[in-house]
């Protein structure tokens, strides 16, 4: 009987993941077809680099959502660790001590929230809620709400540097760029859903993440650390959110206190559209790097039909709400 339900389930996850998938090439499909500038080598990458930071974030709550949390600090968090990373480089510290600075200040903001989490017993909801704010008025009062600026040109190469880009002088002088290259933070993304994919899939952390939310205190019984489990995952969030800080500021060279705002609802939408079931115990990296490039797709074919932002919000709140009412019923019929 539970080998029936099993494999029902994963017919239903096979299922939301190829709706997925369609909504995907449907969406690229059709921009294609209605703007002559969509398929292109160029707006690819292009996408590709705007996905990116919404995928680290989309991987790192993915985790935590799986366990049955949430995580509603990962905006803040981009701002602070992006705030480390230019006051440290600012300083006189060599840019990639800078970076890794910023990295800890987002696992040290993960793992704080997953000790309120599994230690005081606060609801993820209220424990990160309060991380949003701290880690949001720190970035605020270190640089005195004002943007940390002159930071080196090297700062900004991770940012805005590619792999295999190719120029070409011509007799006047001037420069032309005949490949753009493979952006590094886009190289950097492929690299890191690799990583934490396999992690979910094929180490233990992977089953004790599922084993945590889809039923906790079934995990206890057999002996599994569910708290360590729940603090690993938040740190992953955190660390991840450090990453997307570090190269958001890294593109514009400049570190923005108030970056960030509302990255946490892009990070969610991410993973929910993608197949994470908000009541936890269900999610793949696959399905939320589908996700992000859902998102990012809509955001650049909407943009280049000039599409207000603020429609532009409406249409993928309307996205999120019908992945959402999916996984419902998906449930239900469970």
């Amino acid at each position: 009987m539970a080998e029936t339900v099993s494999q029902m389930e994963k017919v239903r996850n096979m299922m939301q993941r190829f709706i997925a998938v369609a909504a995907l090439i449907a969406l690229f499909v059709v921009f294609s077809l209605v703007t002559d500038r969509f398929f292109t080598i160029q707006n690819i990458l292009t996408i590709a680099l705007q996905t990116s930071t919404l995928a680290f974030m989309g991987i790192g709550v993915t985790y935590v959502i799986i366990t049955g949390g949430i995580d509603l600090s990962i905006g803040s968090v981009v701002a602070l660790s992006g705030v480390v990373a230019g006051l440290a480089v600012r300083a006189g510290m060599p840019v990639l001590i800078g970076f890794l600075l910023a990295l800890l200040a987002g696992i040290a903001c993960g793992a704080a929230n997953g000790l309120m989490v599994t230690k005081l017993n606060l609801p993820p909801f209220i424990a990160t809620l309060g991380m949003m704010q701290i880690a949001r008025g720190i970035a605020l009062y270190v640089t005195g709400a004002r943007a940390v600026a002159g930071l080196p040109e090297e700062f900004g190469i991770l940012g805005n540097g590619a792999l295999f880009r190719t120029t070409t002088t011509l007799p006047n002088g001037r420069v032309v760029t005949k490949f753009p290259g493979i952006p590094y933070p886009v190289i950097i993304m492929v690299i890191v859903a690799i990583i934490f994919d396999f992690v979910l899939k094929h180490t233990r952390l992977g089953r004790f993440t599922y084993a945590v939310g889809s039923n906790q205190e079934a995990a206890r019984l057999s002996g599994l650390n569910v708290n360590k489990t729940k603090i690993i995952a938040y740190i992953i969030s955190g660390g991840l959110a450090g990453l997307t800080g570090i190269v958001t500021m890294s593109r514009i060279v400049t570190a923005q206190p108030n970056a960030g705002v509302a990255y946490e609802l892009d990070a969610i939408a991410t993973a929910v559209i993608g197949g994470t079931s908000l009541m936890g115990g269900a999610g793949t990296i696959s399905g939320t790097m589908i996700g992000a490039f859902i998102i990012g797709i809509l955001r650049n074919g909407l943009n280049m039909q000039g599409v207000s932002y603020f429609i532009q919000q409406v249409i993928i709140g309307l996205v999120i709400i019908a992945a959402v009412a999916v996984d419902q019923l998906r449930k239900r019929e469970g």
